[in-house]
């Protein structure tokens, strides 16, 4: 127990030992502050005093408070980092290699184990239930015997759309299992969207920046990519896209509302019921990609769009593979008044689903597990992104600025404008360490001093270090 000395008030004391050991590193940035009631006991005070102390260390910046979680050591360091502003991808993709190439590096890395892994957004092995839904799988197996060996035509898994019914509600909504077709991962779902929507040539209006598997999707069907500007909190910037709706023809619009990749942007709500009124207005579809919803770093789970979705216009998508089993490929839409196009597109894009892991997926949902591995995953991604971010302000140049996500587990970075981003990424490659750069999130290849960077692994000696060069990486570029 830490001994108090005379004078002065008790909290300021309690204060100034855990500030002295915040100073000596003993606490570091990121690191959870013992509970104010082990804090009492610690200090020989009371509850009341730790308190105090603590509302202290708070006052002067060195801890904050998150919701449901405790108190945490703050980052003083990033506290002088900014945030990027309203994006503006006004330039194209630089030479050295087409969109394709630097996609197969960043996923290829993914199983290689000597890279350092902070380019492909992927979930850690370590950080899901491996041992538990292994039990699951071989159970559901055992229990379906040969009818886990036939095909699960469209809609899908029935025990899953009755999970995916019941858990709609804490979306906002109140879907049905009739409503939702099972799906090989969101990327299909998205696919399945667009093409239901769609013809090519027709424009989409996406974010700018976006997931950049949206931005190859788009073009693979040969359609137009319409960027509009987000910005790294509030999302799309619905004034702008206003104005385009008004002056081009658009088919269709996808966005990712909740935690979008690569920002980590959250649309507030009333945003979210004025783009799909604008939307409903006009006709046009959304394609709402929710598949980070799920890992909020606060203490309520986000709003869907399709919330607001009073004629059937909002496709909604998601999937598991960012929260419990990226290799089952399990994915979801609900496409409202276009299920039966998406339910024969289903038929003309896969046929049928893998039967087994969807099943083990609704079994994992109905035993409670799902919530249960949800909360310790929100907590650890909450505490690598600012792990990650801290560390990136530690070792990389001043005039860089970093988003702050709520929720996902993906940074967006700008760096110095004369820092290319193509030739970071193939300068980091050449020392293990995966990233990835701005222009793959944008059609017309701008972004050109962005990168990505995943929080999707736990801190370990090796991403210390590989940030550490990277930062020493982007010094030399300038």
């Amino acid at each position: 127990m830490t001994t108090l000395k005379k004078g002065g008030l008790l909290y300021e004391q309690v204060a100034g030992n855990i500030a002295r050991q915040i100073q000596a590193g003993a606490l570091r940035p990121g690191d959870r502050v013992p509970s104010v009631r082990r804090a009492s006991l610690q200090h020989r005070v009371s509850v009341t005093t730790a308190v105090q102390a603590y509302l202290e260390l708070e006052n002067r910046g060195l801890i904050e408070a998150r919701p449901q979680s405790g108190f945490y050591v703050r980052s003083r360091q990033r506290v002088n980092v900014p945030e990027p502003l309203l994006s503006n991808p006004a330039k194209s993709l630089r030479a050295g290699g087409t969109p394709e190439d630097f996609l197969a590096t960043i996923f290829e890395a993914v199983n290689r184990p000597n890279i350092v892994p902070l380019g492909a957004a992927c979930p850690s092995p370590e950080l899901l239930p491996v041992k538990k839904l292994n039990r699951i799988l071989s159970s559901v197996n055992r229990s379906t015997g040969a009818k886990g060996l036939e095909y699960d035509m469209p809609p899908g898994c029935l025990p899953l759309r009755r999970q995916l019914a019941k858990r709609s509600l804490d979306l906002g909504t109140n879907l049905t299992p009739d409503e939702f077709i099972i799906t090989c991962g969101s990327m299909e779902a998205l696919a399945l969207c667009l093409r239901a929507v769609t013809n090519a040539g027709d424009a989409v209006a996406i974010e700018s920046p976006t997931y950049f598997g949206i931005v190859q999707l788009i073009a693979s069907l040969g359609l137009k990519a319409v960027e509009i500007p987000t910005h790294p909190r509030t999302g799309l910037d619905l004034n702008k896209l206003e104005k385009t709706l008004n002056t081009r023809k658009i088919a269709a619009c996808l966005a990712i509302p909740n935690f979008n990749n690569p920002l980590g942007s959250l649309m507030p709500d009333s945003n979210k019921e004025r783009l799909v009124t604008m939307l409903a207005e006009r006709e046009i579809p959304l394609i709402e990609d929710d598949i980070y919803g799920d890992l909020h770093f606060g203490p309520t789970r986000p709003r869907v769009a399709k919330s607001y979705d009073q004629e059937g216009l909002v496709m909604l998508c998601s999937s598991f593979s960012k929260t419990l089993a990226p290799g089952y490929r399990v994915g979801w839409v609900a496409p409202g008044r276009f299920f039966e196009k998406m339910r024969n597109l289903k038929f003309t894009s896969t046929l049928a689903d893998a039967t087994l892991p969807p099943l083990a997926v609704a079994e994992f949902l109905s035993s409670g597990g799902y919530d249960h591995h949800l909360r310790s995953l929100r907590r650890t991604f909450a505490r690598q992104v600012e792990r990650v971010s801290d560390a990136v302000a530690d070792s990389f140049p001043s005039g860089i600025k970093i988003t702050r996500p709520t929720g996902g587990f993906v940074i967006w970075v700008e760096l110095p404008s004369r820092v290319d981003a193509l030739k970071l990424h193939a300068r980091a490659l050449a020392e293990g360490i995966s990233i990835a750069p701005g222009p793959l999130f944008s059609s017309s290849g701008g972004f050109h001093n962005f990168i990505r960077l995943s929080c999707g692994y736990p801190w370990s000696a090796g991403i210390e270090r590989g940030i550490g060069i990277l930062g020493y990486l982007v010094k030399q570029m300038m």
